[in-house]
């Protein structure tokens, strides 16, 4: 079983294919939790990233029974420093620690040795004097694969040793996405769309027993048509669809990126969730997010099951 297999499994235990996008930073809390947790203000980088650690946590908590994973953007945790590359990996380990598969967002892309590190830090082990170590907590995580197969064989051999997973850009949800990946090779295919078969190629050693290799594909929701045509073009290929929410797409928008099973995808909401408190005056964020967690998978379960994909 491989950590796709996983992923699919989950999300069919809990019928909700979502993951939370930790993309949290500190105009996202609210003033009343700031004020719990550090009495004396925000005073340091060290201080920021402590109080976006603990927001997670309590994000984390409301949600790890009815979401599957998380996400965690590893840029709103740069930007604090050395304290936020603690605080960053201390959000992945809580995730894990309560059962949700953890995705570090670091679009990592480089050819050869310094590929493998990038590797090694994010979905395989280090080498030490005092032997191998993970460094981070990710389970999967997510690549630029614009430099080709040299870029990606390291990601892809880690993932084989250590049984995690990538997601490699294909159709991403940005409007200007297109000034690039929808150029047009001389067969007629787009660059997105030789993307996506290379990923495709790339990933045929590695089908676990749903069928999905363990180099998925994001695919933005922002673009339903060319979702559904990529579904049918990467039969073996898990979907990490962002765009949901505060992009603007809905579940009606996403279920063509689902298999004929209601799997195969999943969809990330990150705003949506964090900030879902500031449109419910008087009610705690981590409800808040909870509720707006279960309002999600309610509509893209509707979304799937009115084009017969209802989650198996």
């Amino acid at each position: 079983m491989n950590i796709m297999d996983k992923l699919y499994y989950r999300i069919s235990e809990l019928k909700n294919p979502t993951v939370a996008g930790l993309d949290t930073r500190i105009e996202y809390l609210p003033q009343e939790f700031i004020d719990e947790i550090m009495p004396n203000g925000i005073k340091s980088l060290e201080d920021a990233a402590e109080a976006v650690y603990q927001y997670n946590v309590r994000l984390v908590d409301a949600l790890y029974d009815i979401v599957p994973a998380v996400k965690v953007q590893v840029a709103y945790y740069e930007m604090y420093g050395a304290a936020g590359m603690v605080a960053f990996e201390k959000s992945m380990a809580y995730a894990k620690s309560k059962g949700m598969i953890v995705m570090a967002d670091v679009k990592r892309n480089d050819i050869g040795a310094t590929a493998a590190c990038y590797a090694n830090a994010y979905v395989g082990m280090t080498d030490t004097p005092f032997g191998k170590v993970k460094p981070f907590s990710s389970d999967i995580a997510t690549i630029n694969p614009y430099l080709g197969v040299d870029g990606i064989k390291p990601f892809v051999d880690a993932c084989a040793e250590n049984g995690t997973g990538v997601y490699a850009l294909v159709k991403t949800s940005n409007k200007s996405s297109g000034q690039l990946q929808d150029l047009r090779y001389e067969d007629g295919r787009t660059l997105y769309e030789a993307v996506a078969d290379l990923v495709e190629e790339w990933g045929e050693e590695t089908r676990g027993e749903t069928g999905y290799s363990v180099i998925g594909a994001v695919v933005g929701a922002t673009y339903p048509e060319q979702g559904t045509a990529l579904r049918a073009r990467m039969p073996h290929t898990f979907f990490l669809v962002p765009g949901y929410g505060a992009q603007g797409a809905t579940g009606k928008d996403i279920a063509g990126c689902f298999d004929a099973n209601g799997n195969g995808a999943i969809v990330n909401a990150s705003r949506s969730i964090l900030t879902a408190w500031k449109k419910r005056e008087g009610v705690a964020f981590d409800v808040a997010a909870r509720d707006e967690a279960l309002r999600m998978r309610e509509d893209l379960c509707q979304s799937l099951a009115a084009m017969g994909k209802e989650i198996k």
